[in-house]
């Protein structure tokens, strides 16, 4: 007996450490293969982004107001859900890692980012994945049939497609992929009072009947709750074309279903998502259809007004709608705010506007005259937007020091996981640098931030000496792979240089063309403090070796590759922390 007992002991703890190694082994695959770390890998000891547009200097808050968008940058293609008090938000993410933003507020004026839905590479598979493509248009539903929410997206990467995910609790984490059989894309669920669900989803139409170019669908399909697949057989398109098909509009998208009053919604965003995008409504008696459109549409869009206004705003639609904490209903929405220059640095950034419904179709308020940087607060509610862990917006400061036990949300890896390169450590922020360069279409070893502002200043200090023309460290302004100015130390023979490269893609098309702008010998007997600066479409790369006077490396460049019109593509240009053991940057 003793014998017996001895042996199921042993037994007992060779099943113990099996499972802790297969543990381990699963977080190991999942952050990704991590590089050999250098004999003497570069170290970011503080980042300090600063944003200051004019625009917010001259529109003061008052006690209660807020300002608008209430998330700056790019944070595009905004869904919204409700849970009792509990307002839960996602965007999209493309190629960005981890994906899928999601933020949390009780009162749709203050946020705080609890994560990203999709945090793990069994979630999401982007190494070899354009910067534009990934993760689009994500919906968010809470279901209360089964007290569960449901995040679901087309991912163009890894075969994935159309996807589910879902949680009881968003704050704790979500599930691998449900892989949906159908094609399309900008996909959402709704959940009726009866129980059952259903999918709506832009797509082509039927094959042969193609009328333009731009002539799209809505498609519906039942929802099977338990199975988390579509029903086969169920589909229906409920919306060609648009509105109006005889006027032949475009990229009807994005669809949400809504219930209200015994009635069935439909909201789309029509006219592609640049300068004639727009958002439309439609009703049924069914979710299945007939959709009648509203006679008053579009309810929001920014097109008719003039190119030359004050306080641009431009480019709305892909909305989502919620009832308030003031049982009023708000619509959150994408639109750029382009500079002088009429450019797009900042990408597609997330607004919201109350809306109307006290008639028969909702309309946004203010959403179809010249909008406005400012909104009057729900009643009872408190501005306390860069407080107490709130995300920050209107002009702000935010300082890094990566002391912190976790690393802050708002840092993002570009097609795969940040822990695969980078460590905090007692000195600072330690990468270790991959065998990619910044314009190759695969996991870089860079973190990013987002370039929220016009006007802004991102500063770092980096400790570093390269060992070889191989070895490059410092900071990248970045609209994609082929689109991007890399400002950093490398080495040549036997001395240090700073150097400025271009990189531009002409229409995305060809070879990317590399220009060094700049290069001067730098003398690296102490840390060098690295600066990124913009007034509108004019920035600088300058450096300091004194921590105090900063030397301008290349005079004034254009952002017009930092730009979505000029660069293409769908995200705002990311501002990062760079390093790489595959440089071809030749100092001058």
């Amino acid at each position: 007996m003793k014998k017996i007992k001895k042996n199921l002991k042993r037994i007992t703890a060779i099943l113990l450490l099996v499972a802790v190694a297969g543990l381990y082994s699963f977080s190991v695959k999942d952050a990704g293969p991590k590089p050999k770390k250098a004999p003497t890998p570069p170290v970011f000891t503080k980042v300090v982004y600063e944003g200051n547009d004019q625009l917010y200097n001259n529109n003061p808050l008052e006690a209660d107001e807020f300002y608008n968008p209430i998330l700056q940058g790019c944070y595009p293609d905004p869904a919204i859900t409700r849970k009792g008090d509990d307002y839960y938000l996602v965007c999209s993410s493309f190629a960005m890692f981890p994906g899928v933003p999601i933020f949390h507020s009780k009162d749709l004026v203050n946020w705080t980012q609890i994560g990203h839905v999709l945090d793990r590479v069994s979630q999401l598979d982007v190494h070899d994945t354009g910067i534009s493509q990934g993760v689009y248009a994500p919906g968010i539903t809470y279901n209360p049939n089964n007290d569960t929410f449901y995040m679901i997206t087309t991912a163009f990467a890894g075969g994935s497609g159309n996807i589910v995910v879902k949680t009881k609790d968003p704050m704790q984490g979500w599930s691998d992929p449900y892989h949906l059989k159908f094609n399309g894309i900008d996909p959402s669920l709704f959940f009726d009072d009866d129980g059952k669900a259903y999918v709506v989803h832009n797509d082509a139409p039927d094959r042969g009947k193609e009328l333009y170019n731009g002539h799209r669908v809505i498609k519906i399909w039942e929802y099977d709750v338990e199975k988390d697949q579509i029903i086969e057989g169920t589909d229906k398109i409920i919306v060609d074309g648009g509105v109006d098909i005889s006027e032949k509009p475009i990229w009807i998208e994005a669809p949400h279903l809504y219930k209200k009053d015994g009635k069935y919604y439909l909201m789309c965003a029509e006219g592609g998502t640049g300068g004639w995008h727009s958002e439309v409504i439609f009703m049924s008696d069914s979710p299945k259809g007939p959709f009648v459109p509203a006679p008053s549409n579009p309810i929001l869009t920014q097109r008719y007004f003039p190119k030359e206004r004050e306080n641009k705003v431009d480019w709305a639609g892909h909305a989502d709608l919620v009832l308030g904490p003031d049982d009023k209903y708000y619509g959150v929405f994408l639109a750029v705010r382009p500079n002088e220059e009429n450019r797009v640095n900042t990408g597609r950034e997330t607004f919201i506007l109350p809306v109307d419904w006290s008639g028969t179709y909702p309309v946004f308020e203010n959403g179809l005259i010249p909008m406005e940087p400012k909104l009057k607060m729900p009643e009872g509610v408190e501005n306390k937007m860069g407080q107490e862990g709130f995300f920050p917006n209107g002009n702000f400061t935010y300082t890094e020091d990566f002391s912190s036990e976790k690393l802050d949300y708002r840092w993002i890896g570009l097609r795969g996981p940040r822990e695969a390169f980078m460590e905090q450590t007692k000195n600072g922020l330690e990468i270790t640098p991959f065998e990619t360069n910044i314009k190759e279409v695969k996991p870089t070893s860079t973190l990013f931030y987002r370039q929220q502002h016009r006007t802004f200043s991102f500063t770092t200090i980096l400790n570093y000496k390269p060992k070889s023309e191989k070895d490059l460290a410092g900071v990248v302004a970045l609209q994609n792979e082929g689109s991007n100015y890399v400002f950093g130390l490398t080495k040549k023979d036997n001395d240090y240089y700073l150097v400025l490269e271009k990189n531009k893609w002409p229409r995305r098309q060809g070879e990317i063309i590399s220009e060094v702008l700049a290069s001067t010998k730098i003398d690296l007997s102490g840390p060098i403090e690295l600066k990124i600066a913009a007034e509108g479409d004019k920035y600088t790369f300058s450096f300091s070796t004194d921590g105090s006077s900063f030397e301008n490396l290349s005079g004034t460049v254009s952002g017009d590759i930092l730009s979505t019109d000029v660069a293409g593509g769908f995200t705002g240009a990311l501002l990062g922390l760079y390093a790489t053991k595959a440089n071809d940057i030749v100092p001058e």
